[in-house]
């Protein structure tokens, strides 16, 4: 035979080969699963002779649970697809063991579809099951030491917890012994303060009415003497509230920059011409949003901390920068991670020792001498800026100066908060800017109705809730409604709702002292709310009332 007629035999050759040695089982088998032609590598994994296994039936060489499965699922499935993969079947071997298989099959048809017969190849999965038995054997061995464990922490948790629990009631005793002591601090520095304030106001309307009962009327220094004590007494409360984080607060846009440039001015006048300010803004600073007036009497605090820190004179830096605070260092400190806009205070001054710095936030604490500081000063900052959600680190080293950081968050938002007039006329208004008050306090009451009627206006009172809806019923041409909030029967939220059902386009404002209320969320106004801080002196209340009516 020539080499051309061997070629054809030499391929057929290697190709029975290829098929009898291949590293998987081959079965050829008609639709009914009568096997036709089997590999060598297939006969040789289950003990068969292929003469033994070509004639059979597929199933024949399944177990029982192989058999149903066959019936009920490999041979519908293959029906219907024409196909399948990896499905997992046990075949028996001659010795009558199993041999775990995964099998593929699909049907070959004629050009007329009609199934012609079924190619089946099979794997040998031993391998795999036995990884599979030794990864449950394994589970079960994991599933038993963590029971085992649990157990274990169990009797350790209750022995801990018993442990804790004993600690826990000396701390608690030790606690309660520390808290007597702060509460006595603190009341005793509140009443130490408020008396001196108490005495000026007290002493200056005694004078008062003993001049006027002889005649004389020159009693304009006594006046503004208890003016300024009153208004030191409301300024203390406005700065217990700061501390305790209960002040109400109005939050706006804000960017810094214009802020402390507007400010510069008032600033150097206030430190005077021994201390040199400067200030360094950053560029492109991101907003940031907070109550600005608060924030402005945060600035003016740290600066005059600044200026008596240089009893000779220095040098006041105020400084602006976009920050990123990471989760590590927003962890060690509670604050949430992310983008803030930066407020540095530095001044070169004598600096402050760690101890100090430890107790600078705490209220009534100061190192300035007696009459020169009330203590409160950075502990209203501190309140104000974790109000804001912000942050204040001190930063201090004796001789070289301190400088005081404030974080606050970064705004992402596109709003412009509104220009403000600074002015500090009174302004007045007429007779038919008619003024509903209600207050449930007579003495606040008629002294707002007095001051309200000494700007100009047209005014009517009430005592509450309902006598307040009474007024308005009786007299359609009141325009604004200025109610306290925390009344009983009716507080002035309810009352504003009911009153907004009568007169749709009336104006509200709410007057309160007390500042968890109705009109606040953790201590910040709700949208359009127009809010008066009680006590408030007449040009206060009128640059409310004429803003309000001016809306």
């Amino acid at each position: 035979m020539d080499s051309k007629n061997s070629e054809p035999v030499n391929e057929l050759a290697d190709l029975r080969d290829l098929f009898e040695s291949a590293p998987c089982g081959y079965v050829s088998a008609t639709r009914d699963g009568l096997i036709q032609r089997v590999n060598g590598t297939f006969c040789e994994w289950l003990g068969f002779k292929q003469e033994e296994l070509v004639g059979k039936r597929l199933h024949d060489l399944l177990p029982i649970v192989g058999k149903i499965y066959y019936e009920t699922h490999f041979a519908p499935l293959l029906r219907m697809q024409g196909e399948f993969n990896e499905v997992a079947l046990d075949f028996l071997r001659a010795d009558g063991s199993r041999l775990p298989a995964l099998v593929n099959a699909r049907e070959r048809r004629n050009e007329a579809g009609e199934t012609q017969f079924v190619r089946l190849t099979i794997f040998d999965a031993s391998d795999r099951r036995r990884y599979e038995q030794e990864l449950l054997n394994a589970k079960k061995t994991s599933d038993r030491a963590s029971e085992e464990l649990l157990q274990l922490n169990s009797v350790l948790e209750e022995r801990v917890s018993e442990e804790v629990a004993e600690r826990m009631a000396v701390e608690e005793t030790l606690r309660q012994a520390q808290k007597m002591e702060a509460v006595g601090q603190l009341t005793g520095g509140i009443a130490h303060d408020f008396n001196n304030m108490l005495a000026v106001v007290i002493s200056g309307l005694n004078l008062i009415q003993r001049r006027i009962s002889r005649g004389d009327t020159d009693v304009g220094t006594l006046i503004e003497a208890a003016m300024g004590g009153a208004t030191k007494a409301a300024t203390l409360t406005q700065r217990l509230l700061a501390f305790s984080r209960q002040q109400t607060l109005a939050p706006e846009p804000i960017t810094a920059n214009v802020m402390v440039s507007e400010m510069s001015e008032l600033l150097r006048r206030t430190l005077g011409e021994p201390v040199h300010m400067e200030t360094v803004l950053a560029t492109g600073l991101w907003k940031t949003v907070a109550d600005r007036n608060q924030l402005e009497n945060v600035i003016v605090n740290l600066a005059v901390n600044g200026r008596d820190a240089m009893s000779e004179g220095g040098r006041l830096t105020i400084e602006t920068a976009n920050v990123a605070i990471d989760d590590g260092y927003a962890t060690e400190h509670q604050i949430a991670p992310g983008q803030y806009v930066m407020i540095a205070v530095t001044d070169t001054g004598a600096g402050m020792p760690p101890e100090v710095i430890e107790k600078a936030f705490e209220p009534f604490f100061t190192t300035k001498g007696v009459g020169k500081g009330t203590g409160l000063g950075l502990s209203q900052v501190f309140g104000f800026v974790k109000q804001s959600s912000g942050h204040v680190k001190i930063y201090s080293e004796i001789g070289h100066g301190t400088t005081v950081k404030i974080y606050l968050p970064h705004y992402y938002g596109t709003d412009e908060a509104p220009k403000r007039k600074l002015s500090g006329d009174t302004p007045t208004g007429l007779a038919e800017e008619v003024v509903l008050v209600v207050e449930d306090d007579q003495s606040v009451r008629e002294l707002t109705v007095q001051m309200l009627g000494d700007l100009g206006y047209g005014v009517f009172s009430a005592d509450g809730g309902q006598s307040g809806l009474r007024m308005l019923h009786e007299h359609p041409d009141i325009r604004l409604l200025l109610t306290d909030v925390v009344m009983p029967d009716m507080n002035g939220r309810r009352l504003a709702e009911e009153a907004l059902q009568l007169k749709p386009d009336l104006k509200i404002i709410y007057t309160t002292g007390y500042t968890r209320n109705a009109i606040v969320h953790d201590g910040v106004l709700e949208p359009n709310v127009h809010f008066l801080q009680k006590p408030a002196s007449v040009t206060v209340l009128a640059q409310k009332v004429r803003s309000v009516f001016d809306n």
